[in-house]
């Protein structure tokens, strides 16, 4: 697996589809998260714990687990609302045991026809687990991809891992498998091609920083300082777009038990009306950017 590095005021003019400048990409992760697993181990769970004090794997950690079912029953359908009243599309990212486990909330976003792009087994495993066993990893990949494709009844197009946690080897793998994009790699503002020897995936990059978990639990922000942040990432990016003449892509990553707690949803409704008054804003799938990036990466970022 290799990228080219590319200084920004070295590259090429970046389009996007419908020529907008910024493309924004809103994204709730709808994950699932095993109650206990077979290990005295601390259990990562893939995020900021709502009471710190761990406990080992094998014993149920209850205030965690229903901090986080609270998205599952309540939260991820206070943000549905949301976004059904701005009528904006959304790209969700599913874990294969939230298609199992909780298929109301995968067929609610089906139904409303969002993007909805892999997010590994569980959201508690990590690839890293696997990092030295290239087999096993690709088990865990082609278990989730099966998982999809059985629910959804077609093909994934893209992968988001858990935590962003891959390895050197994801993707390969994910080239193998078809995968036309990959969302693990947060190191840009605009797209650029992965080169494999499976063959070549798009990164379309997701955001730990312009993310609820980060902003709201790690940094403790509050709500409007939440929204400042989201208005003030949007209002750099498009001017910088502008200036250069050039697209830039924004992420916005959400979690149900997050961003969907009540007092805390207002910033994304306010956010949401804000995107929606700039009329060189577009919201955009992952997949509709790969496409297009697709037909004249070599123009942005020569390889």
């Amino acid at each position: 697996m290799n990228y080219p590095y590319s200084a920004y005021p070295n590259r090429g003019k970046l389009t996007l589809p419908g020529g907008c400048r910024l493309g924004l990409i809103m994204t709730i992760n709808l994950e699932y998260w095993d109650l206990t697993k077979n290990s005295e181990q601390p259990y990562y769970a893939g995020g900021p714990a709502i009471l710190p004090d761990p406990l080992p794997a094998n014993v149920p950690d209850f205030p965690n687990f229903m901090w986080r079912e609270y998205g599952q029953r309540a939260g991820v359908w206070r943000l549905f609302e949301i976004f059904d009243t701005a009528k904006v599309p959304v790209s969700c990212t599913i874990n294969a045991k939230t298609a199992t486990e909780r298929p109301e909330i995968v067929k609610a976003a089906d139904s409303r026809g969002w993007e909805i792009v892999a997010h590994n087994y569980e959201q508690g495993e990590l690839l890293t687990d696997y990092a030295h066993n290239r087999e096993a990893e690709a088990e865990v990949i082609k278990s989730t991809l099966a998982v999809y494709h059985d629910v959804l009844g077609r093909p994934a197009k893209g992968w988001l891992s858990s935590s962003m946690r891959g390895t050197l080897n994801t993707c390969d793998i994910l080239a193998e498998e078809g995968i036309l994009f990959y969302c693990d790699f947060i190191n840009d503002d605009q797209p650029y091609m992965i080169n494999t020897s499976s063959g070549d995936l798009v990164s379309v990059p997701y955001s730990n920083e312009i993310n609820d978990f980060t902003q709201l639990m790690r940094r403790g922000h509050t709500t409007d300082e939440f929204y400042t942040v989201l208005k003030d990432e949007l209002d750099t990016l498009l001017s910088e777009a502008q200036r250069d003449d050039t697209a830039k892509i924004m992420n916005v990553g959400l979690h149900p038990h997050v961003a969907g707690r009540a007092y805390r949803s207002r910033a994304i409704t306010q956010f949401l009306q804000y995107a929606l008054a700039r009329p060189e804003v577009s919201f955009l799938t992952r997949e509709a950017i790969a496409e297009h990036y697709l037909s004249h990466h070599e123009s942005h970022i020569p390889e």
